[in-house]
């Protein structure tokens, strides 16, 4: 934009000054009308914390219930990817009643059509891996419930046992050899966590609605200190609300993992499940997935009815939220607390497919068109008319 000025007609010793600044105060003016016209968007905190992911539905795979060296496919509660090998580990929830306890390596396949659609080829087991206690000896029955799994930088593999209040087993999570099975390490629970055996104050897990989740975040060296996270299916006994709770109220763990001594606890953080209609007989946080930036996880809630099953994918941040470990109960008002930070990323329900038992998360390789794969496992309860589902996903980052 030009400006035109007069000619002098006095020096400019004159009027140098009071013409700069008349001509300073246009320019302004000027300026000013030109970006009031289109004012700047705001954008809000929770936009800025959550990243802007998408996800597109790729397949759905139906994995052959058949048996496999001596051992019974089902029961797939949790599946981790180990990128440099190119397999996945598979957890199965048997209590030990079918076959022993165990977990799984499965090798995946995926081809790509001639219009370029990406279908799963097949996913079948390769290896399968006995628990064992500290003694080489396999499990007794019924004496662990395997729900989570995690990969460790240090070529371990962490799990979850929900336990089983009514025969007073404990719940735990160990860290277990890779190869041989045998439990290597325990993660300590809070006292919180478990039965207190006083009946007027009860505490601890409720029945199967333990440690579901699993996860690792793996920063830096294999020899470096790494994060282990989980979660409770559902609240406690203490934090369970029966005046109108909406929404299940379930402490989030964080752990840092040393290459020496014990696993420590540095924080506890409170997760609010998505209420359900009341025609859901179950709901429950069945999965976190920490991804590569730290504080950001994936979340898995899944829900079960006379309607048939559903699921959600959800974006969590830790951001700010309050540390919960010396909070005895987290009955009553909440005003003081700072949850984590969750927005729904998919709903699975969206699809128009049959869902089963969703249990199990993990990123996977990258697809043929060079695109971060993420994937869902179902856990069929060993039952004829569930199915082991396999589901593959896009995850993108726009």
């Amino acid at each position: 934009m030009y400006v035109l000025l007069p000619k002098k007609t006095v020096s400019d010793r004159q009027v140098g000054f009071p013409l700069r600044f008349l001509v300073n105060l246009l320019l302004v003016l000027i300026l000013f009308s030109l970006t009031a016209c289109s004012p700047p968007q705001r954008v809000s905190a929770t936009e800025r914390m959550f990243r802007n992911f998408s996800l597109e539905f790729v397949d759905q795979y139906e994995i052959s219930q058949a048996t496999f060296k001596d051992t019974i496919i089902g029961g797939l509660s949790a599946i981790a990817y180990e990128r440099q090998q190119d397999r996945f580990y598979v957890l199965s929830d048997d209590r030990g009643v079918r076959s022993p306890a165990r977990f799984y390596t499965f090798e995946l396949k995926v081809k790509q059509t001639d219009n370029d659609q990406i279908k799963i080829d097949s996913f079948k087991p390769k290896k399968v891996i006995l628990l064992k206690d500290e003694q080489g000896q396999n499990f007794p029955v019924d004496s662990i419930d395997p729900e989570g799994l995690a990969l460790s930088p240090r070529n371990t593999i962490f799990i979850s046992s929900e336990g089983n209040p009514t025969q007073n087993i404990e719940p735990f999570i160990a860290e277990f050899d890779l190869e041989t099975g045998k439990k290597l390490l325990n993660v300590r629970l809070p006292g919180r966590y478990l039965d207190n055996e006083e009946p007027d104050q009860p505490q601890g897990i409720q029945e199967n609605l333990a440690f579901e989740s699993l996860t690792i975040n793996r920063i830096g060296l294999p020899e470096d200190p790494f994060r282990l996270f989980t979660a409770t299916e559902s609240a406690l006994i203490q934090d369970e609300s029966y005046e109108g709770e909406e929404q299940a109220r379930i402490r989030l763990l964080h752990y840092v993992i040393n290459p020496i001594g014990n696993p420590v606890l540095v924080a506890e953080h409170l997760y609010l499940l998505e209420s359900a209609p009341i025609e859901i007989i179950s709901n429950g946080l069945t999965e976190l997935l920490a991804l590569q930036t730290e504080g950001y996880f994936l979340s898995l809630e899944r829900t079960f009815g006379f309607t048939g099953a559903g699921a959600k994918i959800f974006q969590v941040v830790i951001g700010n939220a309050t540390d919960t470990s010396n909070i005895s109960s987290l009955k009553g008002d909440l005003t003081q607390i700072r949850p984590l930070k969750k927005q729904l990323l998919f709903d699975l329900q969206e699809l128009g497919i049959y869902l089963d038992n969703l249990e199990g998360m993990t990123l996977g390789p990258r697809l043929p068109d060079g695109s971060q794969s993420l994937l869902l496992i179902s856990d069929d309860n060993f039952n004829d008319e569930q199915i082991s589902q396999l589901l593959l996903f896009r995850l993108v980052e726009n």
